[in-house]
C-alpha cells in the first residue's frame, strides 16, 4: 500500500479560535471500516464535548493518540486507508499499536513540521515533500534519534507533560548554558524565511504568559520550531545566573516557615488535572475579575406572590410538559428590567474604546455539569413569550446535564443568571461572564418573618445580587435594573403593566 492511499484526519477547530482538544473516547479501532460522516471519536475542547465525523471512506490504519491525550488543532489524530489501499490496510494495521502515536514509524506525514497550521477537515499531506527538506538541514543529524521515536510521540509528550518529554527536558536548557548559545538560534533559524520565530499558537501563548521573547529562545523542534520545552528552558535559564550570589547571603530566610517549599502528602491527596471546560473557565474568570471593574449590589425581596404564580402556571394547560419554576419568572423579570433599562445590555470594546449597546438579549444560564461550569445562552430571549421561554430553559438544562451543549450555544451571551439558591446559598458576588456587562445571582427562597401590611408574617423571601462592569454601567443604572427585577418578583402583575 502506498502513502498516497492513506489520508490523515487532523484535529479540527470545533470552536472559535480553540487551539487544542482532549480525546475522550475512540469509537473505532485499527482495521475497522469507516464511511464518510461516521463519528470516530469524541473530544472535549475548552468549551464543550464534541463528536468528530470522519470525512473519508476507507479502513482505519492507525490511531495516533490514545484516549485522554490533549492534541493541538491541526495535528493528525487518525490515519485512514482509502481507495485501492483500503483493501490491503488490514494487515499492516495489526502490527501497529493502537494506543501509541507512531506516525513516523508507519511512514506517515507528520503535521508538526508544517508552518501554516491548517484548521478543519482535510488538508492532504505528502511525506515525499517533507523527507528531503528535513534531511537538508544541517542540525538534522543530532536530531535523528528523536525523529526515530516519532514526531507525533513528541507532540503527545509535550501536551501531556510526561512520557517521552521527560528525558528531553534536560537537553533543552543545556543549549543556552553553553558559550555557543548566541550562535545556535541563528543556525536553527537559517532554513526559515523571515525573522519571525516559528512556534505553534499554544507555544506562543505560553511564552506570552511567562514573559519570554521567542526571538531569544533556542528552537529544538524539527524545521527550527520552538517547543514548550524550549520556552520552559528559557525561563529556567534566567534565574540560574543570580542564584549562586543569593545563596550565601540568604541562610536566614531558608529557616523561615514562609520561605519553606510547599510540602505535599501524596499518600492522602488526589490531584485533578485542570483541562477542557474547567481550564477555560478558570482562565476566563481570572481574566474577567482583573479586567472588568466589578461592582455588586444586593436586595432582599418578598417573592411570595411569585411563588403562588408559579404554582398556578403549573396547572395551566398551556404549560403542560414545560419546566415551570421560580427561575422562569426570574428570567422574565430580568428581561423586563433590561427592556426598561436597555443600556445595561452592552459590552466593552477594548480595542475601539467604545461601549457596544446590544438590541437583543442572549440570556445566559450558568449550569453545573460533570465537566465543570458552563454558561449556555438562550438566543433572542427578549422576543420569546413566557411559554417559549419555559421551553427554551428546559431544553438548555437537559442538554447541559447530558453534556451535549454545543460551542455555539455558549457564544454570544449578553447577560447571565446564576441560581446559587438551588444549593441552599443565600447569595453571592458573581463574576461577570467575559464579554458581558451584568450577571444576576439568585439566592435561596426561604420562609422568613417579614413585615407585610403592617404585621410580621412568614413570607417567601430571597436575596438578589447584581454584579456589573463599572466601566459601562454606573451605580444608578445598575441600581435601577436590580430594583426593577425585585419589583416584578414582588408584584408579578408588573409583567403585564410594564410590557
Amino acid at each position: 500500500m502506498t502513502d498516497s492511499s492513506v489520508r490523515e484526519f487532523k484535529m479540527p477547530d470545533v470552536g472559535e479560535g480553540l487551539t487544542e482538544a482532549e480525546i475522550l473516547k475512540w469509537y473505532v479501532q485499527p482495521g475497522d471500516t469507516v464511511t464518510d460522516g461516521q463519528v470516530v471519536c469524541e473530544v472535549e475542547t475548552a468549551k464543550a464535548a464534541v463528536e468528530l465525523p470522519i470525512p473519508y471512506d476507507g479502513v482505519v490504519r492507525e490511531l495516533h493518540f490514545p484516549e485522554g491525550t490533549t492534541v493541538d488543532v491541526g495535528t493528525s489524530i487518525i490515519a485512514v486507508a482509502v481507495g485501492d489501499g483500503a483493501a490491503t490496510a488490514a494487515e499492516p494495521v495489526q502490527e501497529a499499536v493502537a494506543d501509541t502515536p507512531a506516525a513516523a514509524e508507519a511512514g506517515q506525514p507528520e503535521p508538526e513540521g508544517r508552518q501554516p497550521v491548517l484548521v478543519g477537515y482535510g488538508v492532504s499531506t505528502s511525506s515525499t515533500k517533507r523527507r528531503p527538506r528535513k534531511g537538508a538541514q544541517a542540525p538534522a543529524a543530532p536530531q535523528a534519534p528523536a525523529a526515530a521515536e516519532g514526531p507525533a510521540a513528541a507532540i503527545q509528550a509535550e501536551l501531556n507533560g510526561h512520557g517521552p518529554a521527560a528525558p528531553a527536558a534536560p537537553a533543552a536548557p543545556a543549549a543556552p548554558a553553553t558559550p555557543a548559545a548566541p550562535a545556535a538560534p541563528a543556525a536553527r533559524a537559517a532554513p526559515v524565511a523571515g525573522d519571525r520565530p516559528l512556534a505553534k499558537p499554544p507555544v506562543r501563548k505560553l511564552a506570552k504568559d511567562l514573559g519570554v521573547d521567542l526571538a531569544t529562545v533556542v528552537p529544538s523542534g524539527p524545521d527550527g520550531i520552538i517547543t514548550r520545552e524550549d520556552v520552559h528552558a528559557a525561563v529556567a535559564a534566567e534565574p540560574a545566573t543570580p542564584e549562586p550570589e543569593a545563596v550565601p547571603s540568604a541562610p536566614a530566610p531558608a529557616l523561615s516557615p514562609a520561605a519553606a517549599p510547599t510540602l505535599y502528602d501524596t499518600a492522602r491527596e488526589t490531584r485533578i488535572p485542570v483541562k477542557g471546560v474547567r481550564k477555560a473557565t478558570a482562565a476566563a474568570m481570572v481574566g474577567s475579575a482583573f479586567t472588568a471593574p466589578h461592582v455588586t449590589e444586593f436586595v432582599t425581596v418578598d417573592v411570595t406572590r411569585t411563588m403562588k404564580l408559579v404554582e398556578e402556571l403549573k396547572l395551566d394547560k398551556e404549560y403542560t410538559g414545560l419546566r415551570v419554576n421560580p427561575l422562569l419568572l426570574i428570567a422574565k423579570a430580568l428581561l423586563v428590567a433590561i427592556k426598561r433599562n436597555p443600556d445595561i445590555n452592552a459590552s466593552w470594546d477594548e480595542a475601539a474604546q467604545e461601549i457596544v449597546v446590544k438590541h437583543y438579549v442572549n440570556l445566559g444560564i450558568a449550569a453545573a455539569t460533570p465537566r465543570g461550569l458552563i454558561v449556555p445562552n438562550i438566543k433572542d430571549a427578549h422576543a420569546k413569550t413566557l411559554p417559549q421561554l419555559a421551553g427554551s430553559l428546559g431544553e438548555l438544562v437537559s442538554t447541559a446535564r447530558e453534556g451535549k451543549t454545543s460551542p455555539a450555544a455558549m457564544q454570544g451571551g449578553t447577560v447571565t443568571i446564576t441560581n446559587v439558591g438551588v444549593l441552599g446559598v443565600d447569595t453571592g458576588t458573581p463574576i461577570l461572564n467575559p464579554g458581558e456587562s451584568a450577571i444576576l445571582a439568585v439566592g435561596a427562597i426561604k420562609l422568613q418573618p417579614w413585615v407585610h401590611k403592617g404585621k410580621v408574617k412568614p413570607r417567601q423571601v430571597t436575596t438578589l445580587a447584581l454584579s456589573f462592569d463599572h466601566r459601562l454601567v454606573d451605580g444608578e443604572l445598575g441600581s435601577k435594573v436590580l430594583a426593577d427585577v425585585a419589583a416584578v418578583l414582588e408584584q408579578p402583575k408588573r409583567l403585564i403593566s410594564w410590557t
